[in-house]
């Protein structure tokens, strides 16, 4: 699946989490995946506990966030960080 197909499972929707992104409009924001994904959880047992989800569901969630960053510097980022503490 090409990236525009993965992005389009990420939707907002300002009725649910506040418009946070989503995944296919259910009630799982792509930052929980991604989270799980950061604590080392394997994309099976994301498959097992979310069993709505696909694989290109979570393929998805890395793309956004991809896609999110692409522009970002590593100092950018740092600044950004700096400034909430």
């Amino acid at each position: 699946m090409d990236k525009n197909n993965l992005l389009n499972r990420i939707t907002i929707d300002p009725n649910i989490f506040g418009g946070k992104p989503i995944i296919r409009g259910m009630r799982i924001k792509v930052e929980n995946i991604l989270a799980l994904l950061e604590q080392g959880v394997t994309i099976e047992d994301i498959l097992n506990d979310y069993p709505d989800l696909e694989i290109d569901d979570i393929r998805a969630c890395i793309a956004y966030a991809r896609t999110l960053v692409a522009n970002e510097t590593i100092e950018n980022i740092a600044m950004e960080i700096e400034l909430r503490h």
